[in-house]
């Protein structure tokens, strides 16, 4: 099964990218046949910008990005997001990668479940 979530809020300040990535993680480890794809548009692009330190007992995005990066989930971002933040892929954690509305249309056709956050 193809899951395709697609997150908009900024990491921190809303709870949306924690959520979506705790049942990003959850799906993944459910079922290692499982295909996620988490598409970051809007604020959510700077969730996968590395190097981010939070308070202890607090959460990281990335090293929950890192997570699913590491269940096989693919990590894309919006390339018109992140210019529009000034973000720029060397910037990004690795494994993570600047795509497009169009790969993201794509995704969206293939994809069994659509998840938005």
């Amino acid at each position: 099964m193809k899951t395709l979530f697609i997150l908009n809020d900024p990491p921190y300040g809303t709870e949306r990218c924690y959520n979506a990535l705790r049942l990003a993680h959850a799906l993944l480890k459910k079922d290692p046949q499982m295909e996620v794809t988490v598409f970051l548009m809007a604020d959510s692009v700077v969730a996968a910008k590395a190097g981010q330190k939070t308070p202890d007992g607090y959460y990281n995005v990335e090293k929950m990005l890192k997570r699913v990066l590491a269940g096989k989930g693919v990590v894309i971002l919006c390339g018109t997001c992140m210019d529009a933040r000034g973000l720029d892929e060397t910037a990004l954690l690795e494994g993570a990668r600047r795509s497009t509305i169009d790969e993201l249309a794509a995704a969206t056709v293939e994809a069994d479940k659509v998840l938005v956050f």
